[in-house]
């Protein structure tokens, strides 16, 4: 299992462009069970109404678990989406 953190940095927050993107990346990766959780709410990152219902903030920190298929890889992408989108 891989585990890591990121800081929300988009005054918005987690909204709906970076949400469907991450939906995006990760849906190939069937085989892997990839959450999100903000404070004590967490979401399948396979979902998009589940993450936008964690109405992560700029401020809040998000904590991302990806477990199963090519764990790596999959946070390698998770990281290059939240990068690539100044989130």
């Amino acid at each position: 299992m891989i585990r890591f953190q990121y800081t929300i940095q988009d005054k918005i927050g987690l909204h709906a462009r970076p949400v469907g993107l991450l939906a995006k990346t990760v849906a190939p990766y069937q085989d892997a069970k990839i959450t999100i959780s903000c404070g004590e709410q967490t979401a399948d990152a396979k979902r998009i109404f589940a993450m936008m219902a964690l109405q992560a903030r700029q401020g809040d920190t998000i904590t991302l678990s990806v477990e199963g298929g090519d764990e790596q890889a999959i946070a390698d992408a998770i990281r290059a989406v939240f990068l690539s989108e100044h989130l």
